[in-house]
């Protein structure tokens, strides 16, 4: 935008800007007025409002030094404001001031063009507008939130602005990588990515279809999911049953690519050996996701997961503190197993992950063990997930019930998943 100056004259450009915003900003609101309260609570039309933009913008330059002509008009405005507000309440009944508030703001368009960069006062309108269409979108999200829910986000600014930065980055025990910090880091990190699904689950993919529920809950947690879809596959007829499975094959899908961020953030030079693998799996399990669900086609009826099936919040303290104590176990646990056990040790320790939540072994092996080259935590990491792919695939058989017909089609789609882990497993040795 600071190029057309070379062109044009500045107060030109900066007129013609100021115009076109402060219009914006009063057709959106005239919109949202009509309908919501009637023309006779409005404080002034589109036209009203360019006008505002105007005023503040000739005020701001026939003062360029004190001002005082643009502070005065301001004072007049906020008198006009309040009296419009005090008719709309004591006439009409209708209260809220965001009319007001929008009012000024359009009025200090002028000095925000006139002594800002481009995307600072386009990110100002864009806001306005944005939110000033929204208030039905808020107002039914309002509707939708638990109670405790802005508690919920409450405590994940509280772990990470204010616990995370007062945790000392000092060893808990002497030769062992295990600070407060470290710990706390891998459970906001994880807890962050998991909340972040939990929220796009629960409001942007509510009523979404068994596949979405996968997909968006397998970056959550890949184990819960599968155990929620199993359960409600038990009230699902046979024909749906290809279906299920597909979405727990997404769920393992995004599994892969939530352990790629992951590792991504926490060591990249293991991203560097390791990201062929993830993709290739995540491709073969949404591959395998794919056949089935193409393959057979289920009912057009309602897949949407049920909220209260949906497992724990990930913000709640018991699991942040369960993820905390997972950490610490497999920390002390891979330490003393190179010391006694070496290599091999680490290796069947990867094994043993899988029977719980693996992201606390995989985490602890990224933020440092010593003397672990990476292409040990690479094979470490890959066990550990193709032990926590066959756990899932038990989960999976158990919740779905002995006389499932999920069975067979667990067995087959999990097993070529597990199949194809194992020979890039093998793969990546032989390399």
């Amino acid at each position: 935008m600071e190029k057309l100056y070379q062109y044009l004259p500045e107060e030109l450009v900066t007129f013609i800007l100021v115009t076109v915003f402060s219009l914006l900003i009063g057709l959106s609101l005239r919109r949202i007025s009509l309908k919501r309260e009637g023309e006779t609570t409005l404080f002034g039309t589109d036209r009203t409002f360019t006008f505002i933009g105007i005023l503040g913008y000739l005020l701001y330059i026939l003062d360029p030094v004190d001002y005082r002509l643009f502070m005065g008009g301001g004072a007049v405005l906020g008198v006009l404001l309040a009296l419009n507000y005090y008719v709309k309440q004591a006439q009409f009944h209708v209260f809220g001031v965001t009319t007001i508030v929008i009012a000024l703001i359009t009025y200090c368009i002028a000095p925000i063009v006139a002594t800002q960069p481009s995307w600072f006062y386009v990110m100002v309108i864009v806001t306005v507008l944005l939110f000033t269409e929204l208030k039905h979108t808020f107002t039914e999200l309002a509707q939708r939130m638990k109670n405790d829910e802005m508690i919920t986000l409450a405590k994940f600014l509280a772990i990470s602005g204010i616990i995370l930065p007062m945790l000392p980055n000092e060893n808990l025990i002497p030769d062992v990588n295990l600070t407060p910090y470290g710990i706390w880091l891998a459970t906001v990190v994880v807890s962050g990515i998991s909340y972040l699904s939990y929220l796009l689950k629960r409001y942007v993919f509510r009523e979404s279809g068994i596949l979405v529920s996968g997909i968006v809950g397998g970056l959550y947690s890949s184990t819960a999911t599968i155990s929620v879809l199993a359960r409600k596959s038990r009230k699902a007829s046979p024909q749906e049953a290809p279906e299920y499975v597909a979405a727990m094959l997404l769920a393992v899908s995004m599994m892969f690519l939530r352990f790629l961020i992951l590792i991504g953030i926490f060591s990249v030079a293991t991203l560097t050996v390791i990201y062929p693998y993830l993709l290739i799996m995540s491709a073969v399990s949404a591959g395998a996701a794919w056949f089935l669900h193409s393959k057979w086609k289920r009912p057009a009826v309602s897949g949407a997961t049920d909220e209260d099936e949906d497992g724990s919040n990930p913000l709640e303290f018991k699991v942040a503190l369960i993820f905390a104590v997972l950490f610490v176990v497999f920390t002390i646990a891979t330490h003393y197993t190179l010391i006694y056990a070496g290599k091999g040790g680490l290796t069947l320790l990867s094994f043993v992950s899988g029977f719980s939540d693996i992201t606390p072994f995989i985490l602890n092996l990224l933020q440092g063990t010593g003397s672990v080259p990476v292409s040990l935590i690479t094979a470490c990491s890959m066990q550990a997930i193709v032990s926590n792919i066959a756990v899932n695939m038990c989960y999976a058989l158990f919740f779905s019930g002995k006389k499932s017909s999920l069975r067979s089609w667990i067995l087959g789609g999990f097993g070529c998943v597990i199949v194809a882990n194992a020979l890039l497993l093998l793969f990546f040795y032989f390399l």
